[in-house]
């Protein structure tokens, strides 16, 4: 396992949103680039169900909300919808994901966003004790203990979305 021991301090816009709450974490940067979930969750250290992933949805015209998943899991659609008492939805698009949250796509994290967003999570993100997440940067992951990650993301909607 590689830590990612920088010359200067690595700093996101996520990691200085957990050091504003003084949140602890720790910083771990890939090799090169993981081609798989499992990839990740292996040069990690972690099992794929302690990755989250985020993942930005539109409805209606311009209205966006974030899902936080463990790793392998597959969102229900049928129950965002009904959530949001809603009939459509759909995947926001690279260029919608980049505005709106800041991040490209595949760095996604909920921390560190440029202005408030509705964000839904499942409660299985919660049940490993450490998990980790996208810091904004592409390679380079946010390792923290779930309770932290819950404090930080402050009120948002817990349920089960699988």
């Amino acid at each position: 396992m590689l830590w990612y021991i920088p010359l200067m301090p690595f700093a996101s816009a996520a990691t200085q949103t957990l050091d504003l709450l003084s949140v602890p974490y720790r910083v771990f940067e890939h090799p090169h680039p993981p081609e798989s979930l499992e990839q990740a969750a292996h040069e990690r250290g972690q099992t794929p169900e302690q990755i989250i992933r985020s993942i930005l949805f539109r409805y209606e015209k311009e209205n966006f909300f974030l899902t936080l998943m463990a790793g392998p899991g597959q969102i229900s659609w049928r129950k965002l919808r009904a959530h949001l008492g809603v009939s459509r939805i759909s995947l926001a698009t690279e260029d919608e994901v980049l505005a709106v949250t800041g991040y490209a796509v595949g760095t996604v994290s909920p921390l560190g966003l440029p202005r408030p967003i509705h964000i839904l999570a499942d409660i299985s993100i919660f049940r490993p004790q450490e998990i980790s997440l996208g810091s904004g940067v592409r390679g380079v992951a946010i390792i923290l203990k779930s309770a932290d990650l819950q404090r930080a993301l402050g009120k948002i909607e817990v349920k089960q979305f699988c």
